[in-house]
């Protein structure tokens, strides 16, 4: 018996996306235009070949320039310029959505009392994509390397939970704030936490979400750390202008509710997505929305797996925290000559 295709994108139209006919995708087309003209294409053979991909991505961002007078007129400069094409993993068109967010809390520039927790800049050695020491050497200076310091944060939770996340804002004991940006990492593979602690009954049934993982590594202080150190990837962060915003791997700004992290071996950087799924806090509620594949993430992984960016603030944490949901998406291809 054949094994199924790691991934298949079937053509569709329109009127095969729930939800598009009310859809409001003028946010979406904001952010495609900001990275339309430098897209990544994915590893995976798409159904149009590179040569006709990029011309007609050329006529389609040029096409973009200008903003729609409405939502009308922004669904039909999707379906103008774009084909929908649903994509099937081995097990089907349905994959795991979870979410993600910025991050903010207490560090300052210079350790002293109470900030002892390390923010690391990017090390030469990474710079070179060299495998260095893991999460738990680096953490416990079993290397005797002096890793360069950006800044030094109250809690080790509140760092592991800024790794996860890929960047953050800090309130900083000096005043004032600083933002820091994913810059490199460790080579190491990640590690979820939140699947081991499934695996050893350390969390209620059902009860694998964030704020729950973080409640828990901060009541058990010294487990945590241990069991944090199981994630022997580790991040290293440069510190970007306040103002800059949080910038995902196609290096544009990130836009809440509509940037979708993917993963670039099936799912082409800079382009758009019809997303199918249902909100973390009311799971009878459909987000059906268009968004934009701007950004990647290590344990974003697979054909038909999406990590959608919340923002930042309590409420983006709440639900990115808590997004854990089954879902599908489209992919649209732009259109041939």
């Amino acid at each position: 018996m054949s094994e199924a295709p790691p991934v298949r994108y079937l053509p569709a139209t329109f009127a095969d996306l729930p939800g598009w006919a009310g859809a409001d995708p003028r946010a979406a087309l904001a952010a495609f235009r900001l990275g339309c003209r430098a897209p990544r294409p994915a590893a995976a053979p798409l159904p149009v070949d590179a040569a006709a991909l990029k011309d007609a991505l050329a006529r389609t961002c040029s096409a973009a320039a200008a903003p729609p007078a409405d939502a009308a007129a922004a669904r039909r400069f999707f379906e103008t310029h774009f084909r929908p094409y649903r994509v099937e993993g081995p097990r089907g068109a349905e994959g795991l959505f979870t979410g993600y967010f910025e991050p903010q809390f207490a560090a300052a520039r210079r350790r002293g009392a109470g900030y002892d927790v390390p923010i690391h800049g990017l090390p030469a050695e990474a710079k070179t994509g060299a495998v260095l020491a893991a999460r738990a050497d680096i953490e416990t200076g079993a290397t005797g390397q002096a890793w360069p310091v950006l800044f030094w944060a109250r809690d080790p939770v509140d760092v592991f939970t800024l790794h996860i996340q890929g960047s953050g804002r800090l309130v900083l004991a000096e005043g004032g704030f600083a933002r820091v940006a994913y810059a490199g990492n460790n080579g190491h593979g990640y590690v979820p936490i939140g699947r081991l602690m499934r695996e050893r009954g350390l969390l209620p049934e059902g009860g694998t979400n964030m704020p729950a993982i973080q409640a828990w590594l901060r009541a058990h202080s010294d487990a945590g750390r241990a069991l944090m150190r199981e994630n022997p990837r580790y991040i290293f962060f440069r510190e970007v202008a306040d103002g800059e915003g949080t910038k995902g791997q196609l290096g544009v700004t990130l836009t809440a509710m509509t940037s979708l992290a993917v993963d670039p071996a099936f799912i082409p950087l800079g382009l758009p997505l019809w997303l199918d799924t249902t909100w973390p806090l009311e799971q009878a509620k459909p987000m059906r929305m268009l968004v934009v594949a701007q950004d990647t993430g290590g344990a974003i992984k697979g054909p038909v797996r999406g990590d959608v960016y919340f923002g930042a603030g309590p409420e983006a944490a709440r639900n990115a925290g808590h997004m854990a949901q089954r879902g599908r998406y489209f992919l649209l291809l732009p259109k041939a000559k």
